[in-house]
């Protein structure tokens, strides 16, 4: 089979790889860095920057479609000419029109790292983790009009650990992509492939995060909830703890939650350690974070941090 692959990172390279593990002919691979940046910033992205994925084409010779968008007329033609049987997508920021998921003999699909149909839509990684979940996963799926609505091909259920950072449930997502793809693809050459529509009823939808998610509120936030957000955002950004008018930074390896028995306030900070730039406070539920390793926002800060911290008071 001849497959046409969109992707960005190592959610492109494992899509590549599951291709190559069914033995399909990779005729064409389409960075999201392409349609995002324009050519200066492309070339100073892929020229300064380590990018796993290019070195990956690169070394097995995949040709790089160079366009701007998936629904351009100059892609939709290289679909035509190569003779797509299947146009693969992961981790992609545009909606692709029926003009172009209409054009592969056999079928357009889509990953979605999330167990479809809860948490459609962008960052289900962050989500998923924020709102406490145990279990995430991947789902392949057809490509319609609509967001992640598609029938479903395959899933592939993933465990959430405790202490899983955003950064960590999005490794072990792309890490099974490659071998959900290579059996998909697999399936669809021996035509033993049934789509299953989606359940309407149980759909869910991602929320975009804003700036007041990256602020820790401990006075109103359980620690379990606290403790899920601030790994959740990470690696895309950071959480803020206030302390006065300062704002600390805090580690999302390094948090730990500890049983009280006596009452404080929550939002009260009960303990600190400058050695380890550390700090306790009392969350909503009788609990409190403890939080080591904190860094001060600001580059020019973030030396003063154990300084700051020491002048805490408790």
């Amino acid at each position: 089979m001849k497959v046409v692959i969109l992707g960005k990172g190592s959610m492109l390279i494992n899509l590549i790889k599951g291709a190559q593990d069914a033995g399909c002919e990779i005729t064409g691979v389409l960075r999201y860095e392409r349609v995002v940046l324009n050519p200066f910033k492309l070339f100073l992205h892929d020229f300064f920057k380590t990018n796993p994925d290019v070195t990956f084409i690169k070394k097995f010779k995949i040709p790089e479609i160079k366009v701007k968008s998936a629904n351009c007329k100059k892609f939709r033609d290289f679909l035509i000419k190569n003779t797509t049987d299947v146009l693969l997508v992961g981790t992609w920021r545009e909606k692709i029109s029926k003009q172009t998921f209409d054009i592969p003999k056999l079928a357009s699909i889509n990953l979605h790292p999330a167990l479809l149909p809860k948490y459609r839509g962008a960052n289900p990684y962050y989500n998923a983790i924020k709102n406490l979940e145990t279990k995430s996963g991947l789902t392949l799926h057809l490509i319609d009009e609509k967001f992640d609505h598609g029938a479903i091909l395959s899933q592939k259920e993933i465990e959430i650990l405790p202490n899983d950072t955003g950064k960590e449930l999005k490794n072990k997502i792309t890490f099974e992509a490659r071998f959900e793809i290579a059996n998909i693809l697999q399936n669809i050459e021996y035509g033993t492939l049934i789509p299953v529509p989606q359940n309407e009823d149980n759909a869910t939808y991602c929320e975009n995060i804003t700036r007041d998610d990256l602020m820790l509120d401990f006075e109103n936030s359980t620690a379990e909830e606290i403790h899920a957000k601030i790994r959740a955002l990470h690696p895309w950004g950071p959480s803020y703890v206030t302390v006065g008018r300062n704002f600390l930074i805090p580690n999302p390896y390094k948090l730990k939650i500890v049983e009280l028995k006596h009452f404080y306030p929550a939002g009260k900070i009960i303990g600190k350690c400058a050695k380890n730039s550390s700090l306790t406070i009392v969350c909503a539920n009788k609990k409190a974070l403890k939080m080591d390793g904190l860094k001060l926002y600001g580059f020019f800060n973030r030396p003063f941090t154990k300084l700051f911290i020491n002048f805490i008071k408790t």
